[in-house]
């Protein structure tokens, strides 16, 4: 049955790629096909704003949720909601990016179907009453789905997910990826055709250039750490600008700045030609075309490199200003463009490297490191391009890149917000399960509670009622003051003549360590840890008590969580 409900979700993940993809096209052919003239390309300042603010509209009358960063949205579901999709999901992420790209927004389809792929998954699984593992596992198929849909490259989407999206994934069910995948890619040929996304003119392969190729890996990796870097902290600046409007009007005349053709939508036009040689045509329909061609030989690179600096400010941009995108495209863009300066300085400087090369496997590095995701990576690019005869450079530049990156950034441009948070699935089982934890859904409540002020004959009717051996102490606001623990009572709790005489204060003990009730499970451990209590106490966020959370009931849920994620 998973196997079947695979193929239908790798089906609906495969046309829904097909859709986007035919909706930003025709935006994209309604906007700009006609532009002749460098005159005409003024509109570019224009459009990306009216986009934006499309989406903006969209999002905030009609559909009334947060669909952006989709990517790392799934990694949320699977790590805070059990997997689940809302409904709305499965259409909500097509229209929306179609208008932000199409009018030239400048970012990527591919988050956005990742989302509409994951939710298609989880949104059948919930129809079939299957459980959290298999739910999770239509998900990862959505998601693989719609990457080998939207680029036709099966192999890449089942890498994809294992690397990027799910952990704890045996062999076993690898499988039904591997179905939604390649269900998908047939779809995507059926309506869009056999040929690779980027068509390129590639040389050769010299084994000579290995150097080369080396420093290029150095280099994207600095690059992804440009890009991860400047992306969140100008999306992080801007999103503290409360007035969606204001945000969008700001956005908006600085996206209209800095579009010129080449950083104008996904980037890819420019992109092809840069694969092919064609360094005037990457350029685009602009009066800049004659001047870089016709200037000083440095400039071009010099140019492109800005093309680079300018496209994460584009991008992030596009995205807080109310569009609906994701970094994935803008990656390969980047890397491409990275590649080309690189292979161009060399050459300026008398080193012949042959620029399309170079600019391809660049596009690998950068998302090697940008992702964390050399094997999505290596394999994406050589199916988008057909490149699979310089295999050998993308796993090197690649693997360095990632090697370079990983010395400053631990988690990738998808994980490092949700990481900081505490809610990050990792592939150690351990940690992961404590992830899924919520220690809300753990407080235990049936804890009698005294007041500071209340005498013996008080305390001893709340145990005569109580079931526990500890009885936390409040004040009249509610807030935690100590705790008392039966033991301490044993010799005196029969005792008549104190009833009135003592008081709770007089036995009330202050307690190692508290636990606030939205804590993340693995801090809530070491607290544990470090006191070797076996029940602390659990405030809200004004300090006032709510009940106990205790080792047993945590390592009970432990196991029970580790049985359902584990494989069935």
């Amino acid at each position: 049955m998973l196997l079947i409900l695979a193929m239908l979700v790798g089906l609906g993940s495969g046309l829904a790629a097909v859709i986007l993809k035919h909706l930003i096209h025709f935006f994209q052919w309604i906007l700009t096909g006609w532009f002749n003239t460098a005159s005409d390309s003024f509109l570019f300042f224009l459009y990306p704003g009216v986009g934006m603010l499309a989406a903006l509209l969209m999002v905030k009358y009609l559909i009334k949720d947060n669909i952006g960063h989709g990517v790392t949205k799934v990694l949320l579901a699977v790590s805070r909601n059990e997997s689940r999709i809302k409904k709305h999901n499965v259409w909500s992420s097509l229209p929306t990016s179609a208008v932000t790209i199409g009018f030239g927004g400048s970012v990527g389809a591919e988050a956005p179907i990742v989302y509409t792929g994951a939710a298609i998954g989880s949104n059948v699984a919930k129809f079939f009453g299957l459980s959290y593992r298999q739910m999770t596992i239509l998900l990862g198929c959505g998601a693989a789905g719609a990457v080998s849909g939207i680029f036709a490259a099966p192999l890449a989407g089942v890498l994809f997910t294992l690397e990027i999206l799910l952990f704890n994934i045996s062999m076993s069910s690898i499988l039904p990826f591997v179905i939604s995948s390649i269900t998908a890619t047939v779809v995507a040929y059926a309506f869009l055709g056999p040929d690779v996304a980027f068509a390129n003119t590639l040389s050769p392969f010299v084994f000579g250039n290995i150097p080369y190729y080396l420093l290029l890996g150095v280099v994207c990796g600095f690059g992804s750490l440009y890009f991860i870097r400047v992306t969140l902290a100008v999306e992080d600046r801007l999103k503290g600008i409360e007035n969606i409007y204001l945000r969008w009007g700001l956005a908006a005349i600085g996206l209209g700045l800095l579009i010129f053709p080449p950083l104008y939508g996904e980037g890819y036009g420019s992109l092809t030609n840069l694969l092919n040689g064609d360094v005037k045509g990457a350029i685009g329909t602009t009066f800049l075309s004659d001047v870089l061609t016709r200037s000083n030989p440095w400039l071009m690179p010099l140019f492109f490199l800005m093309v680079f600096l300018f496209k994460v400010f584009s991008m992030s941009l596009t995205n807080a200003g109310g569009g609906v995108g994701g970094t994935f495209g803008p990656t390969l863009f980047m890397g491409g463009v990275l590649g080309f300066v690189v292979a161009r300085l060399f050459n300026l400087c008398g080193i012949s490297l042959p620029e399309t090369n170079f600019a391809l496997v660049a596009m690998a590095g950068l998302m090697s490191g940008v992702m964390q995701a050399p094997l999505t990576a290596i394999f994406l690019i050589a199916e988008i391009t057909g490149g699979y005869d310089l295999l050998m450079p993308l796993i090197i530049t690649s693997a360095v890149s990632f090697a370079t990156i990983r010395l400053f950034e631990s988690y990738s441009i998808y994980t490092k917000r949700i990481a900081n948070q505490g809610d990050l699935l990792t592939h150690d089982s351990d940690k992961a399960v404590l992830t899924l934890l919520n220690t809300a859904n753990l407080v235990e409540r049936d804890f009698k509670k005294v007041k500071v002020g209340d005498n013996l004959g008080t305390l001893v009717k709340a145990i005569s009622n109580s079931r526990r051996n500890l009885f936390p102490v409040v004040n009249d606001l509610g807030e935690l003051q100590g705790v008392v623990y039966l033991d301490d009572l044993r010799q005196i709790m029969f005792n008549r003549d104190m009833y009135s005489t003592s008081y709770v204060y007089n036995f009330m003990k202050p307690f190692p360590e508290t636990v606030q009730v939205d804590e993340k499970m693995e801090s809530v451990m070491k607290k544990f840890e470090v006191t070797d209590a076996w029940n602390l106490p659990v405030l809200d966020s004004n300090g006032c008590y709510i009940g106990f959370v205790s080792k047993s009931k945590i390592f009970s849920a432990y196991r029970e969580r580790l049985q359902q994620v584990s494989q069935e």
